[in-house]
């Protein structure tokens, strides 16, 4: 059987991928996979776009705009499993995020940042790609604190592993990204965090699995195979008992190369707002998850008007492929591919079989609700 060509960013969600690998949980499922580690979110769809990799940790907006040939090497991608949950933050530099530490909220620390903007030079922010999830939760929590995204500041893109640096350099003010950057611009004293993306949009979606279509249609049992093992692994990885030994593993150099205690403040048993793998349905590929991500592209004019957002979250993201995997290992699928979101403001039982699933808060930092749609 040919190997799985999996890519991957050094970044903390890559933790049960990482893990599986390690821990032999591919090895289990009779699966060769041979793990890309990539220095940027646009090397890695390049190489899932051109065939050299068949699946890859992946952000859901690019995931979305390649499947809908939205970037010049698109492609028909699979999301047949979330990742993670959370696991981002906004870090500003020491200057700047001095007056912002101490907010109640994160619409507090947008409105601080508000006054600080009059009359200050245009900040220059840095998120790790133009179709990510911290492109859109930045813009969402800028607006709704009263910063237009588009005029207040300027919005770049750097690879996540390259923030600090930036930040040293004075190339950029601040930036959203994944764990563990906002820890080490921390430690080498350049920054702080003054909200993380958990503030923004509580239990967020954050990455996904993404294959090629059509190797998941010629490779249906690798598909499978690759699904339970991440999902054995996801488990592990929200317990904390594994924690220290998931830190060890991810600093090492071929992965992400930082020193593990950084890494475990944003593991499970870290700090609030860190990444949730398997609780609260975190592995099932919500198609409401999906049109959230389309509805806030095509708000900032990244998906054409006239696109079928419903059509496309269900052409796109599978909740069936997930379901076949999850019931193969005895695990509980919800029975249904949407919910509202942001429509929980206190803990709530999922409807799944064969028992209900127990779910955490999911508000926005502005109090909005996007309910159910049918697809």
């Amino acid at each position: 059987m040919a190997p799985v060509r999996l890519g991957m960013l050094r970044l903390t969600d890559a933790a049960p991928v990482v893990l599986a690998q390690e821990a032999g949980l591919f090895a289990t499922e009779d699966l060769d996979v041979v793990l890309s580690v990539e220095p940027s979110w646009a090397n890695l769809a390049d190489k899932l776009s051109y065939g050299l990799l068949d699946a890859a940790i992946m952000l859901p907006p690019l995931a979305l705009a390649m499947s809908l040939g939205l970037r010049a090497a698109g492609t028909p991608l699979l999301v047949p499993m979330s990742l993670s949950l959370n696991g981002n933050a906004v870090t500003l530099s020491t200057a700047l995020a001095g007056p912002i530490l101490g907010s109640r909220s994160a619409l507090e620390a947008g409105r601080r940042l508000r006054t600080l903007l009059r009359g200050h030079a245009l900040p220059r922010l840095a998120v790790v790609h133009a179709r990510s999830t911290h492109h859109l939760l930045l813009r969402y929590w800028l607006a709704a604190s009263g910063i237009d995204p588009d005029r207040d500041v300027a919005i770049g893109v750097i690879p996540p592993a390259e923030m600090v640096a930036s930040l040293a350099a004075g190339r950029i003010d601040g930036f959203c990204a994944g764990a563990p950057w906002g820890v080490m611009a921390a430690r080498d004293e350049l920054g702080r965090n003054v909200i993380t993306s958990a503030e923004i949009w509580r239990n967020h979606p954050e990455k996904c699995l993404a294959v090629r279509a059509d190797w998941a249609e010629r490779r249906p049992a690798q598909l499978q195979a690759l699904l339970r093992a991440l999902l054995r692994a996801a488990q592990r990885c929200d317990d904390p008992a594994e924690a220290p030994v998931l830190a060890e593993l991810l600093a090492q150099q071929r992965y992400i190369g930082v020193p593990a205690d950084a890494i475990a403040a944003s593991l499970a048993g870290g700090l609030a707002g860190g990444s949730v793998f398997f609780a609260q349905a975190a592995t099932y590929p919500w198609r409401s998850h999906a049109r959230w991500f389309l509805g806030q592209m095509a708000r900032w004019g990244e998906v054409p008007a006239a696109l079928d957002q419903d059509a496309a979250a269900l052409r796109i993201y599978r909740p069936d492929l997930h379901a076949e995997a999850a019931r193969a290992l005895g695990l509980a699928v919800p029975r249904t591919d949407r919910k509202p979101e942001g429509g929980h403001d206190a803990p709530w039982q999922l409807a799944a079989d064969p028992v209900p699933i127990e779910m955490a808060p999911d508000p926005f930092c502005d109090r909005a609700s996007f309910p159910t749609r049918d697809a």
